[in-house]
């Protein structure tokens, strides 16, 4: 697990949220992810040009890896930094912790929300990614969020991101959809 510790932090941070890339980002995203002050990646990426791709303003991008982030499914000369890149962040921000994993180990299909909770009970907010669903689960704390697909992978009607907008005031989720050009 990679922990995410900073001594002098901002007010408020926006944090842009993808995840199931699957080796595209959508163009549109790219453009919010250059907006926000932090990129995270919920897994399944696919291919290192995606993070390469996602440039905050500070240029930091947190991500983790997913069940499809395997050396076998990567270019072969990729393998060095997909073996760099955690299966849990945990990310200090403004107001809290934010934990992050793809959420395959939670349940194949539909992640236990408990689960996620009890494993990560420290956090405000935990994000994870696999079911390519955007969902929000403000219902207990801590929230239980995932960004959806930000690709071209089932998108299930467009690619999708959050956006999170951190301060030590209150946390505040945004849902993001592009639809599909063909929808």
């Amino acid at each position: 697990m990679e922990t995410i510790l900073k001594k002098s932090q901002p007010d408020s941070v926006m944090v842009a949220i993808v995840s199931d890339t699957h080796c595209d980002l959508d163009k549109r995203i790219i453009d919010l992810i250059r907006q926000a002050d932090i990129a995270v990646h919920a897994g399944d990426i696919g291919d290192i040009s995606v993070l390469d791709a996602m440039q905050p303003k500070s240029g930091r991008v947190i991500a983790v890896t997913g069940n499809n982030d395997h050396p076998v499914l990567w270019p072969a000369q990729q393998g060095e930094r997909l073996e760099s890149i955690p299966e849990i962040a945990e990310i200090e921000l403004p107001g809290g912790l934010l934990a992050v994993e793809h959420g395959d180990r939670h349940g194949q299909h539909a992640p236990d929300h408990q689960l996620l909770r009890n494993t990560h009970p420290g956090a405000r907010v935990i994000v994870y990614g696999h079911t390519h669903r955007m969902l929000v689960d403000d219902s207990h704390e801590p929230w239980v969020v995932n960004p959806g697909a930000a690709g071209k992978t089932r998108t299930r009607g467009g690619a999708s991101c959050l956006l999170l907008d951190a301060s030590s005031q209150g946390w505040k989720i945004e849902q993001r959809r592009f639809l599909d050009p063909d929808s």
